[in-house]
C-alpha cells in the first residue's frame, strides 16, 4: 500500500513513508543492535505476556490513549499491545529497532486494520521532520531507551504545536519500600534479560522537565509477578 492510500486526518498531511522494495539499513539509525537471543526472546515473551499486561493496564491506557487522530507515531511499539486502541484504519508510524518484533507487529497491524508504516530506527533519532506528527504515543519504552531525555527533546521536536504524547510507563517506586528494594537488587538481570530496561528511572521527573507546554501525570501500582515493574505511571503531555 503507499503513502497515497493511507488514512489521514482531515487536518494532517500523510508523514513521508518508507517505500517498498527500499533496502534496509544494516542496522537502525542511533546504533541500536539486536542480541540474537534476547531480541527474539523479548518478542515471543511479549507476545504471550501481552494480553497479561494489557488486562493490567487498559483501564489506564484507555484514558491516555482515547480519541487518537488518525495518523499515530509509536515508540517501541513491539508486537501491537496497543493496536487494539486505534481505529481500523488509523495509519501507524511505527519506530520500533527490534526486528524480531516486526513479523508479529505486522501481523497484529493486519488484523486490527491498521495501515502499518514500520521504520526500524530508534527513539532518539526518529527520522521524521519537525513538526510533522499531531500525535506520539509509547507504553513501556521509555524505561529501556539509551536517553529517555532525548527521546522526548526529539518527540517535542517531531509534534505540532498543541500535538499530544501520551504515555503509560513503569518508574522507580518510592525510597523505602519494598518494590524500591527489588528494584535496586534485580537491576543488573533485568536489564540484561529485557534489553536494558531500567526498573529505576523518575520518568514522571523526566517528562515534567523536557519542556512540554503542560503535563499530566497519573501515578498508579498495579499488582502483578513482576514486582520491579508494579509502580507506574500514565499521562499526556501538549506541545
Amino acid at each position: 500500500m503507499t503513502s497515497d492510500d493511507r488514512a489521514t486526518s482531515p487536518t494532517q498531511a500523510p508523514l513521508p513513508t518508507s517505500r517498498p522494495g527500499s533496502p534496509a539499513p544494516a542496522r537502525p539509525a542511533g546504533g541500536f543492535v539486536v542480541h540474537p537471543a534476547r531480541g527474539a526472546f523479548n518478542a515471543a515473551f511479549f507476545a504471550v505476556m501481552g494480553p497479561y499486561i494489557e488486562r493490567k493496564l487498559r483501564d489506564h491506557k484507555r484514558r491516555v490513549f482515547a480519541d487518537l487522530p488518525r495518523t499515530v507515531v509509536e515508540l517501541g511499539p513491539g508486537v501491537g499491545a496497543n493496536l487494539r486502541h486505534l481505529a481500523p484504519g488509523t495509519t501507524l508510524v511505527a519506530v520500533e529497532p527490534n526486528v524480531p518484533m516486526h513479523p508479529r507487529l505486522r501481523a497484529a497491524a493486519a488484523r486490527h486494520g491498521v495501515d502499518l508504516d514500520l521504520r526500524e530506527r530508534v527513539a532518539e533519532d526518529t527520522g521524521l521532520p519537525d513538526g510533522s506528527a499531531d500525535c506520539v504515543i509509547s507504553s513501556l519504552v521509555l524505561c529501556s531507551v539509551a536517553d529517555p531525555a532525548r527521546v522526548l527533546a526529539e518527540v517535542r521536536r517531531v509534534l505540532r504545536p498543541g500535538g499530544t504524547f501520551r504515555f503509560v510507563e513503569h518508574v522507580v517506586a518510592r525510597p523505602g519500600t519494598t518494590t524500591r528494594w527489588l528494584q535496586r537488587v534485580l537491576r543488573r538481570p533485568w536489564a540484561w534479560t529485557f534489553e536494558g530496561c531500567s526498573c529505576e528511572r523518575d520518568l514522571a521527573a523526566t517528562v515534567r522537565a523536557a519542556g512540554f507546554v503542560h503535563v499530566d501525570v497519573e501515578p498508579y501500582r498495579i499488582h502483578s509477578p513482576f514486582v520491579p515493574f508494579n509502580t507506574q505511571i500514565a499521562g499526556v503531555a501538549r506541545a
